[in-house]
């Protein structure tokens, strides 16, 4: 599975003081790393409206969408939080930041670079001259002096804290910040003297997996059809206009059922990323993003076949381990011990 040879083959247990940081207080985690790029230009949200699952025809600054591009057969090139940029939010978007994996941001350049031609579109860089730095946890937007912003996951706006200037993103754990890569380590240094715990990366994946949030990367790829990974309700509309793929994803949700689902996996020991999933011996799919939870034990996410329904119990790998398939996100109670 693409990306696996850079994740940890196995889940670490994420320090407890980060976990409950992330629950209770605010964990600090950069993430500059992440793919970024921008569009300009008066035909920027008509182009992109048109290459991406959303609809972004009534965005306007200060708003955001989340969205996936996708292959005419409707499969995933990736996935991208669209940022409506500007000072009028009576007016069109002066810019669209665009923020991806970095596994998908070559997918995405490319597909911009090719489809832009005939559009009054500009294509920026961004990835190495903003840095991102992610607050999680009920004091994030304190923390970010971003308390007045919308409540509205992916809503933004500019700040500026202690002299560094910002873009507060609106995130579903959280508030996200980007700024100029240069002063990534002046604010961060600032939002720690503000309250923010630096937490480990293992941390925050382990609080994604939790709540059933797929990557794109360990989760996803360019096999996954949008509603196979639980995305309809998150990234794609039904009411707009034609866009790359839309007649596989519409066909699919309106007169279809999807083979595969994304489900939480709860594991009776260790388990690692690309391990095989079998049903009385069938292959019925491979783990995906793994996790060492301080409250619910080994968790895993993957797609997996329709059949493999809630409550059934999974071979996992080639050492024993098994896995209780169940709906996402997690419950707490405690996990099952077999």
């Amino acid at each position: 599975m693409t990306l696996a040879s850079t994740q940890p083959r196995r889940a670490a247990p994420p320090p407890s003081e980060d976990h409950r940081a992330l629950r209770e207080r605010c964990g600090l985690l950069d993430r500059s790393e992440r793919g970024k790029l921008a569009l300009t230009g008066a035909g920027a949200v008509e182009f992109l409206n048109g290459q991406v699952t959303n609809e972004l025809a009534d965005l306007r600054p200060g708003e955001g969408r989340y969205a996936a591009f996708l292959t005419h057969k409707g499969k995933m090139l990736g996935d991208l939080r669209i940022l409506a940029l500007g000072e009028d939010p009576a007016q069109p978007p002066a810019e669209l930041l665009l923020d991806t994996e970095r596994v998908a941001l070559q997918g995405l350049f490319d597909m911009i670079r090719r489809f832009k031609v005939g559009y009054a579109v500009e294509l920026h860089k961004r990835t190495l001259e903003r840095g991102l730095l992610s607050l999680i946890g009920p004091a994030a937007s304190s923390v970010a002096g971003s308390q007045d912003l919308a409540a509205d996951e992916h809503a933004n706006a500019p700040v500026q804290l202690e002299g560094v200037s910002a873009l507060a993103v609106r995130t579903a754990e959280g508030i996200d910040l980007i700024c100029d890569a240069a002063h990534t380590e002046r604010l961060a240094a600032v939002l720690l003297e503000r309250g923010a715990l630096r937490v480990s990366a293992e941390a925050a994946e382990c609080l994604r997996v939790e709540r059933g949030r797929p990557r794109y990367g360990i989760d996803m790829d360019e096999s996954t059809i949008p509603q196979e990974a639980g995305l309809n309700e998150r990234a794609v509309s039904f009411s707009k206009g034609c866009y790359v793929g839309q007649e596989t994803v519409a066909r699919l949700f309106y007169r279809g059922k999807p083979n595969r689902h994304l489900r939480g996996l709860r594991l009776s020991g260790p388990a690692g990323t690309d391990d095989q999933l079998r049903l009385e011996d069938r292959p019925v799919g491979r783990l995906g993003s793994v996790a060492l939870s301080p409250a619910l034990g080994p968790i895993g996410l993957a797609l997996v076949r329709r059949e493999a329904e809630p409550g059934a119990v999974l071979d996992v790998g080639e050492n024993g381990v098994t896995a209780e398939v169940c709906e996402l996100p997690f419950s707490a109670r405690e996990p099952q011990r077999r």
